[in-house]
């Protein structure tokens, strides 16, 4: 009887709702991961896709006949969905990985248990840092301490504005090709100058979880963003945001900072 009366009534589309039918239509059919996010910003969940648009445009319609219950809870409470770019599906499929192990979505199950989890890492020599992630620390490399937890998400949103701020006279076509829509290599090499000295002074406090100075100092260099072209000042904003709102025993990884933007 159930199933006879529903079918008198369009199964609800709570992600449609609240996202709207562009969303849906203007998804990269590009690989990568997604982040679904409740009404307090909170990541409840985490997929890879060969194909974003693809897989994505699966959630619009919640048809209680043929999904999970578990599912149409979450989906019931999604507000948000970010979503990263990777170069392949394999890259996805490892992206996927390291966020289920530093995120534990309230949603998902396979791949969420303990284990190691990398964190934030750099090196620096003759002008240039690199930004990558570690489990445990090399030689050459520096890493927040054990205590501060969570600073994987770091990595896209600190290279792209420690770009920004060594070249603040530059504009977007000299950004390294990718950057902005959130393909940053594993170890992004960023060629700092002069900058150098101040930036590793300041991402000292880093490692004891302070990341005010290094703010403070990239605000600093980018000064006035009106120079910038709208789309490129609201991605700017979006990642000083990210790195403001971050906090050394949880922060969240921002699907904004490391998502398309355009």
């Amino acid at each position: 009887m159930a199933s006879a009366q529903r079918l008198l009534f369009p199964d609800s589309r709570p992600l449609v709702e609240r996202l709207g039918r562009d969303f849906f239509l203007n998804l990269p059919s590009a690989p990568g991961v997604y982040f679904m996010r409740d009404a307090s910003g909170t990541v409840v969940y985490v997929g890879k896709a060969k194909s974003l648009r693809k897989r994505l445009n699966s959630y619009r319609v919640a048809n209680p006949d043929r999904l999970p219950k578990r599912q149409l809870r979450m989906l019931g409470l999604v507000v948000q969905v970010d979503w990263e770019i990777q170069e392949s599906e394999q890259a996805a499929l490892a992206r996927e990985a390291a966020l289920l192990r530093e995120l534990k979505p309230r949603f998902n199950r396979a791949g969420t248990w303990a284990g190691p989890r990398p964190s934030l890492a750099w090196r620096y020599g003759e002008g240039e840092l690199w930004l990558g992630l570690r489990e445990t620390p090399d030689v050459g490399w520096e890493m927040p301490g054990s205590e501060v937890r969570r600073t994987a998400g770091l990595r896209l949103p600190l290279a792209r504005l420690l770009w920004w701020a060594s070249h603040p006279g530059l504009d977007i076509s000299a950004l390294p090709v990718g950057w902005f829509h959130g393909m940053v290599p594993p170890e992004a090499s960023i060629p700092c100058g002069g900058a150098l000295p101040l930036i590793v002074e300041n991402l000292l406090p880093l490692k004891v979880g302070d990341l005010a100075p290094l703010c403070s100092w990239i605000q600093r260099q980018l000064g006035a963003l009106d120079r910038l072209a709208p789309f490129e000042r609201a991605a700017v904003e979006a990642d000083l945001e990210f790195l403001a709102e971050w906090k050394p025993g949880g922060g969240r990884v921002s699907g904004q900072s490391e998502t398309s933007v355009a």
